[in-house]
């Protein structure tokens, strides 16, 4: 009988739990796949062919190739102009880096530091070039990396795997190196080990994503580029500079760290050409060699890059062969515009795309074309290496013509190669392109063709030539391979950003029924507990739940437009303040917590204050640091004490939140398990602040080696969060029945927010307590303006309406602001994943990632909603009321992050064809599905940690 009584107990319990948590998980669920679905349609993707090219390929095309080398027949693709290729990237390397300031309309600290490209240039015109590089976005390094060496159209899929790039299926300029015999040698940034796991003769990687650290990837890439300067056992060697990438994105462009490392580099480069012309004579080392210097992507002011803005797309690519070519490019090909920079000197600069590299490199060397490269030759690169050419030169003919009847064949190969990638990608790809498209693309291949075969090639075999008849045929037939190329360039743009509309389209229809399910569940818990229209006492509550829906509209509607996304965090703070107002207007006419009132207005104006510093990195749209940057280094200057104080603070706050919590945990229920959840969180308070002394050298302890401090006390936090968490799990598998619902509720909270303090003060520097103690004044604010409403209401009310839900979600978003985040994939700060780790790995560091960006803003404040019912519950009120109602605010919460997300995904619907799409939007997508997903999974986690005790009243109620 007795076991009969205790299952039909437990039963009861577990129905009764999921009654409180079913919708949760269902949201969490049409979520999921409403997003999956609209991603799969949004963020590009393209189909990458398992096919390679081979020398003897181009013996298909009707295009002159070059002799047999051997007896197997294997054949250059086009005549080699150079034997050994030096590739310099400096990563983030923007074109105002590289061009003379006088080619802008202002000069800027960060010009005019690579002088001696500039001078090379200058000196030498027809042996060296600068170039304005168009880079196709996405702007990040695997993408920028993949489309140099494929000669293909990385999509923005791609970025998400540039934490852990897997090695390249398509064919790529590197492995055709490999396939013809020849050797690279590699150093740098570890990106091409991973990309590249085979194709190195030697390699010496260096990890690349502690942006923190400005010097080991370059310093290695010193160490070993000179000495391999004077070593025959390379044919191409590749150094990949990574400090003005890490110094933009930690210091920003127009930094100190910046400026040093451009001269650096301008040092290094000095040193490089002085070697290659010291060693260029007849039979030295470098007598053919080819300095490739260039960028693989810019970046903004502030170091982001990414998106498709003309900072982060403009980079600059410097060519220079030892060996002069016989003759300037002619004049129809040369795209070059000419300024005299400050000394006076004439400096030519030329524009080609980043697509065109892999075309115009394999043709330099000779080996086949990458299967899947669309670029063309360039002709003004190309022509560098035409010194090199044995050419047998007429006397009826000049060497610009002679030049240009090679660059008509290698054009026809060129052209030939592209063909057949595309009829192979359409009979391939399930999303290949349309009969119109290829027929399109076929008819201007045929119409040069048909020139090639009846006209130019003829005229190009003929020994007795033509050459009034020939000069302006290989022109025309130039122009027709332009034309092609350029045809088929912009089809496969059109086709590759191309979007599913159909699937976007059937994720915002799932998404627009999860919000309709979430707000049918507010409905019917509202009606159980008797709230409607009709209640004569709760004036207050519908009229503050009317604008907190208006406040909700205005919010949702600005995420249309770019302008308002970049100022978010204000537009949130604004919003914030608008409740603030209301509210103060309501507690003078009741006369009652003014004073609360007055001082969540001041948090606003406290919280505004913090989000013009958060984005101070953000000099563009940062009007506070613009107007006032001077007159706080000033103060700075004057009084030495601001730097002690900018020490000092942090800990004497951290200390202050440690007694706070002591002292919050004395008078409340607290079981054994949760006093040492905060035991151990004044612990981690401690061991953060030895972690701080130990980062700054004038504080160092002596008896403490640095690593210690550095690495190992971080990581004994994280172990810490660990147990606390495991802790509170195991408590709740075995938690009775208690009588004081409201006390064990407030105690459970306590410690869960407790245990995750530490580690997101940790990740957020030393500005973590200062937000962290803001964080806990808006939130006592918040919960005591929730009693402001009317004396006659019922005063067995537990009902939370949107209003202080909504001030909730403002005050987070805001905080996620005042702590320096923002969302562009540069506000995300990479230098908190390496807190505890000197190593890049990728799923730990991911994880502490996430904890950073969405802790003040996710994390907290989902586990502390529960503190809004804690100070409306009365003892008589049923324990199923009040887990009914924390429920439905659970519920709100999530609906108000929902409304949020599906806005910024009709903005990227809407805004799919703009020209910031990749640069503002895309990652404002990103930030913000990903919000909305965690924050599902926070509130089901939640759910089962809170609702285990109003389980058996519901059957009494």
């Amino acid at each position: 009988m007795m076991k009969d009584i205790e299952g039909a107990t437990r039963r009861r319990k577990i129905t009764g739990k999921w009654e409180y948590t079913w919708h949760l998980w269902v949201t969490l669920l049409l979520h999921i796949i409403a997003i999956v679905l609209f991603t799969r349609g949004f963020l590009l993707a393209r189909t990458e062919l398992p096919y390679y090219s081979n020398s003897s390929d181009v013996s298909e095309s009707q295009c002159l190739y070059s002799s047999s080398h051997n007896n197997n027949n294997a054949s250059s693709w086009t005549k080699p102009a150079v034997n050994r290729l030096i590739i310099i990237v400096l990563d983030a390397l923007r074109f105002d880096f590289v061009a003379p300031s006088t080619f802008f309309p202002e000069s800027k600290h960060w010009m005019d530091k690579l002088k001696v490209l500039k001078d090379v240039v200058s000196k030498n015109p027809t042996s060296a070039r600068i170039f304005k590089a168009i880079a196709d976005p996405p702007t990040t390094s695997l993408q920028r990396l993949k489309g140099l060496t494929t000669g293909g159209l990385p999509t923005f899929v791609d970025v998400g795997n540039s934490f852990g790039a897997p090695a390249i299926v398509e064919d790529n300029f590197l492995n055709q190196l490999a396939q013809s015999g020849k050797k690279v040698v590699m150093m740098g940034d570890d990106t091409w080990t991973q990309l590249f796991p085979h194709h190195f003769e030697r390699s010496y990687p260096y990890p690349s994503f502690n942006v923190k650290d400005l010097d080991t990837v370059d310093n290695g890439c010193i160490e070993h580029l000179f000495p391999s300067l004077y070593e025959d056992d390379w044919d191409v060697l590749i150094s990949h500079f990574l400090g003005v990438d890490h110094a933009g994105h930690i210091f920003g462009v127009d930094s100190t760290p910046m400026i040093e490392k451009l001269e650096q580099y301008n040092s290094i480069l000095e040193k490089v050409i002085e070697v290659l012309e010291k060693e260029s004579g007849p039979g030295s080392l470098h007598e053919n060699t080819f300095l490739v210097v260039m960028g693989d992507h810019g970046q903004t002011l502030n170091g982001d890059h990414g998106g498709g803005g003309a900072e982060e797309v403009e980079t600059a690519i410097f060519a220079m062969s030892v060996k002069k070519p016989p003759s300037s490019v002619p004049v129809e090909y040369d795209t070059s515009s000419c300024q005299l920079d400050l000394d006076g000197k004439n400096i030519c600069i030329s524009t080609m795309q980043q697509l065109d590299f892999a075309a115009t490199i394999s043709a330099l060397l000779g080996i086949p074309f990458p299967y899947g490269s669309i670029g063309q030759v360039n002709p003004e690169l190309y022509a560098l290496g035409a010194g090199s050419w044995n050419l047998d030169v007429s006397q009826e003919l000049s060497e610009s013509d002679i030049w240009m009847q090679n660059y008509a064949n290698t054009l026809c190969i060129n052209s030939w190669q592209v063909k057949r990638y595309i009829d192979a990608y359409s009979a391939s790809s399930a999303v290949g392109f349309s009969s119109d498209d290829l027929s399109r693309v076929a008819s201007v291949y045929a119409h040069a063709e048909t020139h090639w075969l009846r006209s130019t090639k003829k005229l190009l075999l003929d020994k007795n030539k033509d050459t009034d008849e020939l000069v302006p045929a290989v022109k025309k037939q130039i122009e027709a391979y332009f034309n092609f190329l350029r045809t088929v360039a912009e089809l496969a743009r059109s086709k590759w950003t191309e979007f599913d509309l159909y699937m976007m389209g059937t994720g915002i229809a799932i998404m627009s029924i999860s919000l309709i399910f979430q707000v049918l569940v507010i409905l019917r818990v509202n009606s159980q507990d008797g709230v409607s229209l009709a209640s004569t006492g709760y004036a207050w509550f519908f009229s503050a739940s009317t604008f907190a829906f208006f406040l909700l509209g205005m919010r949702a509607v600005s995420f249309l437009s770019n302008s308002f996304i970049l100022e978010e965090g204000k537009v949130a703070n604004f919003l914030l303040s608008t409740t603030g107002i209301v509210v103060l207007r309501e507690s003078v006419i009741k006369g009652k917590l003014l004073k609360e009132s007055v001082g969540f207005l001041l948090l606003c104006t406290f919280c505004r204050f913090g989000i013009e510093i958060g984005l101070s990195k953000q000099s563009s749209t940062s009007a506070f640091m613009k107007e006032y940057t001077s007159w706080i280094l000033n103060i700075a200057s004057d009084l030495p004490v601001w730097n002690h104080a900018a020490e000092v603070v942090p800990i004497i706050v951290l200390i202050l939140l440690a007694f706070c919590l002591y002292k919050a945990t004395s008078g409340i229920f607290f079981g054994w398990t949760r006093k040492i959840v905060i035991l151990c969180t004044i612990l981690s308070y401690t061991l953060i602040i030895v972690h701080w002394i130990t980062e700054n050298n004038r504080y160092v302890l002596a008896f403490m080696p640095e690593s210690i401090g550095r690495t190992y006390i971080p990581r004994i936090i994280y172990a810490i969060l660990m147990g606390q968490l495991l802790l509170l799990a195991f408590a709740q598998l075995f938690n009775g029945n208690c009588s004081d619902c409201k006390t064990n509720l407030v105690a459970k909270t306590t410690a869960m927010l407790a245990a995750w303090s530490s580690i997101v003060i940790l990740l957020s520097g030393k500005q973590g307590p200062t937000v962290a103690f803001a964080s806990i004044i808006g939130g006592y604010f918040i919960m005591r303006l929730c009693d402001i409403e009317d004396e006659n209401g019922p005063k067995r009310s537990l009902s939370i309406g949107p209003f202080p839900v909504m001030q909730w979600n403002l005050f987070a978003t805001c905080l996620f602001f005042c702590s320096g985040h923002w969302c562009a994939f540069d506000g995300l700060h990479y230098g908190a994943a390496f807190i505890g780790f000197e190593e890049f790995m990728l799923v730990p560091q991911a994880i502490i990632l996430t904890l950073d960006t969405y802790g003040f803003s996710i994390i907290l404040p989902v586990f502390g909603l529960p503190f809004l019912l804690a100070t409306k519950y009365k003892a008589d009120i049923g324990k199923h009321v009040l887990f009914r109602q924390l429920s439905q605010m659970y519920i709100t919460y999530g609906l108000i992050t929902a409304i949020m997300t599906m806005f910024t995904i009709f903005c990227v619907t809407l805004h799919r064809r703009h020209l910031m799409v990749w640069g503002l939007f895309a990652p404002k997508f990103v930030f913000d599905v990903f919000g909305l997903i965690l924050t599902d999974i926070l509130i089901c986690l939640a759910s089962l940690y809170y609702f285990d005790q109003g389980k058996d009243d519901h059957y009494h109620n």
